[in-house]
């Protein structure tokens, strides 16, 4: 099995990071039952959230830079051409630029198409907390698909606004939010008229190699469009704040897209311009001196649009996510060789549920899981990722460790409803 990253969430948070995944609470029972957390989580990866404002004057201080030195080059390049004489060696182009069309098929057909339906967000909490991401139309009724990090600071006070290519700016209210899956739903209060949601692609159809499109915001850069390719499929991914408090588990696209602070929250298009992603995560070295935030270098992660799109759903008709479970407490030790069922479950309780699926399956504490169906299992959190790709009532194959002898289970999944 690839190992599984850790990663660190960056939402574009003015005074911290933004609050990521529900980790704690979906960890203890999020193979089971419910509750805290599992234990020591692990070190999280870092969702690629919004950019601190104070990244602002940096970037203006090298924009400025930048505008300097082409015009010193333009004017040596001037009087460079004008010693040499009158004779002119350039080449014209078309003088019509419109003579240069763009295929669909192309980057710059599939970003023209889509960036009128991307919004940059913005996040302000009551207590001054606050940051950029991104998000993008769900459908004609208004709802627009994020990241639950890029909006936490300002789900219960504050306030969200989402502002559009064409600059254009509308308010925005949460409909509902799901710590653990780190996706969240919003609804524009006034919403223009002719809105146009983003085809959904299908997650479970993507191959490694395949084409990838990320637009997004980083660093506040809003209407930022890079590519790439998809790296890897199914890559276990615990992502947050680094507190443990508010992590986040998947089952993750892995791509090459360049992918940093403020693009959390933005579409992964593939080569249609169809939506196969939510960009949540990246994998950093970490920060340099002077530096708050670190940025990509390739390794950025999404969740797949299929789960995405089952939770939007439930959001949109409930408010309150749904998640499954196997009813058992499980560690979130890193090299444990599988998800190790605890001994003991959080407050004293069982770690394995009374008439839970896990127990009507036969699993005991101290079991060790090492295969959900087909897929390899290292870890707790491995595990968590695997059953969140799920429904509620799915019939699934454990394979498990007792005492030396390997066993398999069948479990239909439970289910939990809310983040607490």
């Amino acid at each position: 099995a690839p190992a599984r990253p850790r990663f660190r969430r960056r939402p574009t948070r003015r005074t911290g990071g933004g609050g990521g995944g529900g980790g704690g609470a979906y960890a203890s029972h999020g193979a089971g039952a419910g509750g805290p957390a599992w234990g020591a989580p692990p070190q999280p990866y870092a969702p690629e959230g919004p950019r601190r404002r104070g990244m602002g004057g940096l970037v203006a201080a090298v924009a400025a830079a930048a505008l300097i030195a082409g015009g010193i080059g333009g004017a040596f390049g001037y009087w460079a051409a004008d010693r040499n004489g009158s004779g002119s060696t350039t080449v014209s182009a078309s003088a019509n630029p419109q003579d240069l069309k763009r295929d669909p098929g192309t980057v710059a057909g599939v970003a023209s198409k889509a960036l009128p339906s991307v919004v940059t967000i913005d996040a302000q909490g009551g207590d001054g907390e606050g940051g950029t991401g991104t998000g993008f139309v769900y459908d004609k009724e208004g709802h627009i698909l994020t990241n639950n990090h890029v909006v936490a600071s300002a789900a219960d006070s504050g306030q969200l606004t989402a502002t559009f290519s064409n600059g254009k700016k509308y308010g925005a209210e949460v409909v509902g939010r799901a710590q653990g899956y780190d996706v969240a739903v919003l609804k524009l209060k006034n919403p223009p008229s002719g809105l146009a949601p983003l085809s959904l692609g299908n997650s479970d159809q993507v191959a490694v190699g395949d084409s990838t499109i990320a637009i997004g915001a980083p660093f506040g850069l809003s209407n930022t469009v890079t590519t790439g390719i998809i790296s890897a499929k199914n890559r276990p991914v615990a992502s947050g704040d680094g507190s443990g408090s508010s992590n986040s588990y998947m089952s993750a696209l892995q791509t090459d897209a360049s992918i940093n602070p403020g693009n959390s929250g933005g579409p992964l298009l593939d080569a249609r311009g169809a939506v196969i992603g939510i960009n949540s995560a990246i994998q950093s070295t970490g920060s340099s001196v002077g530096q708050t935030q670190a940025g990509s270098i390739g390794l950025g992660f999404a969740i797949p649009i299929n789960q995405a799109t089952n939770v939007a759903q439930q959001l949109i008709k409930t408010g309150k996510p749904v998640y499954p479970v196997i009813g058992a407490t499980v560690s979130m030790e890193e090299k444990a060789g599988g998800a190790v069922i605890s001994n003991q479950g959080v407050g004293g309780t069982a770690a394995v549920s009374k008439d839970g699926p896990a127990d009507r399956a036969g699993l005991k504490a101290g079991d060790v899981i090492t295969k959900f169906n087909d897929t390899t299992i290292d870890s707790g959190p491995t595990l968590i990722g695997e059953i969140w790709t799920h429904k509620p009532g799915d019939r699934v194959t454990l394979t498990y460790t007792r005492d030396g002898r390997t066993d398999t289970a069948e479990v239909t999944l439970g289910e939990r409803n809310g983040d607490s």
